[in-house]
């Protein structure tokens, strides 16, 4: 058996890499995070009050794009409805619960596509499937997926060339008929070249679907190596995760993931590779909390100083670490990049701990002679030893005054 062509598209969101996911909408005034209304079973009367206050007096589009796009990220999913039915985005007389009726009085989404494209950013939409405040969902659920779809065709026809769908609920009514054959049809009429995702949701990461879908999901899990072997078509991988505990804004949610934990995570999904789409949620005026920019700001320094081009373009290679099991490699032509973690700092006894981390790793399954090796942070030269196709590096300690969490030496191949 073979492993099918990839399709351009596909393709291209491989190289995407990292991504930005917003949960945002009228739940964030509330700061208790998106599932409020469901799972404090307020009525919908109560609820709805959230539309009047709902200002987005704060919510600057361009900056979160600029944001992003520091973070090294190269695209931007966004709620353009989530499960309380609230729309983003003008849908043109579908429904009155949507921004430019609320006391924002404007197109969200219309503003997010602007910024995006301004800043060189992929704008892609997370739309819910089901839908806890219009009816028909539960009376008229034929007459609600033509609903559904006349939403997804409005985002389709009037914003330009869009990145993709991003959908979420299927698993809310299990063995229902979807009408996946006209939701996507609907999608390919007017972008033929959006990516188009199904997320399968905590109980079935990985899992493949409808052959229209563009890329599996890891929601809030570690992503697998995907077998393409004899596949009927080739899939990306994505993996979504929250900062915190909270998909939206949560304000009393301090249980926030450390930058070095997000290092290691956009690592490991690199490893497979994986999309890592890392999610913010805004706060009741549209703002990113400060936690949430300084982890931000701190991946992005990490992407500038060690991962760069090659953690786009550099793909999996079966190379195995024999000293660090999660050490990895990246190959993009003639080139190796060799992810090292556990490494410690070079310093005095007194004030480091000494050596850890600082030796010779081994790695084997390296095609091609290594010409050099250096660290991409700073140029070192490091010393190397190849066997056929086994190679080891001697891997230096960080600089004192510095740490990376994980250390990319780049090699060069004849």
């Amino acid at each position: 058996m073979a492993i099918p062509a990839i399709l351009p598209r596909i393709a291209e969101f491989e190289n995407f890499g990292f991504g930005m996911f917003i949960h945002w909408g009228l739940y964030s005034q509330l700061g208790k995070g998106e599932w409020i209304w469901n799972l404090a079973k307020m009525s919908k009367e109560e609820y709805v009050k959230l539309f009047d206050t709902f200002t987005a007096d704060k919510f600057d589009a361009r900056k979160i794009a600029r944001t992003a796009k520091n973070a090294g990220m190269n695209y931007i999913t966004l709620t353009t409805r989530h499960h309380d039915g609230f729309s983003l985005y003008d849908t043109c007389g579908l429904s009155d619960f949507d921004a430019p009726h609320s006391a924002a009085k404007r197109d969200l989404i219309a503003e997010f596509v602007d910024a995006c494209n301004a800043e060189g950013i992929r704008p892609i939409f997370y739309h819910t499937t089901f839908d806890w405040y219009h009816d028909l969902f539960k009376e008229d659920f034929k007459g609600y997926l033509q609903f559904f779809r006349d939403s997804v065709e409005v985002l389709c026809k009037n914003y330009g060339k869009i990145g993709g769908l991003w959908f979420d609920g299927f698993w809310s009514n299990k063995g229902a008929d979807w009408e996946e054959d006209a939701l996507y049809a609907t999608i390919r009429k007017h972008q033929p070249d959006a990516i188009i995702v199904n997320n399968t949701g905590l109980d079935a990461r990985g899992a493949a679907g409808h052959i229209e879908l563009d890329s599996v999901t890891f929601e809030q899990g570690r992503p697998t190596p995907l077998d393409r072997d004899g596949a009927p078509k080739y899939l990306a991988a994505e993996m979504c995760q929250t900062m915190n505990d909270h998909w939206g804004f949560g304000a009393r949610d301090l249980n926030y993931k450390s930058l070095a934990e997000l290092i290691e995570i956009l690592c490991a999904c690199r490893k497979v590779g994986a999309n890592y789409l890392l999610n913010i949620g805004p706060d009741g005026h549209g703002e990113i909390p400060k936690m949430q920019e300084a982890l931000l700001e701190g991946l992005g320094e990490w992407v500038r100083t060690c991962g760069y081009n090659n953690m786009y373009t550099g793909r999996p290679v079966p190379v195995v670490s024999e000293t660090d099991k999660k050490d990895f490699a990246l190959r993009d032509g003639k080139k190796i990049f060799f992810y090292i973690h556990d490494l410690t700092i070079q310093g005095d006894a007194f004030v480091t701990v000494e050596n850890s981390g600082v030796w010779w790793r081994k790695f084997t399954g390296v095609e091609g002679k290594i010409k050099s090796v250096r660290w991409t942070d700073n140029g070192e030269e490091l010393q190397f030893k190849q066997d056929g196709d086994t190679a080891e590096i001697f891997t230096t300690g960080y600089p004192y005054g510095t740490n990376y969490v994980v250390r990319v030496a780049e090699a060069e191949i004849e």
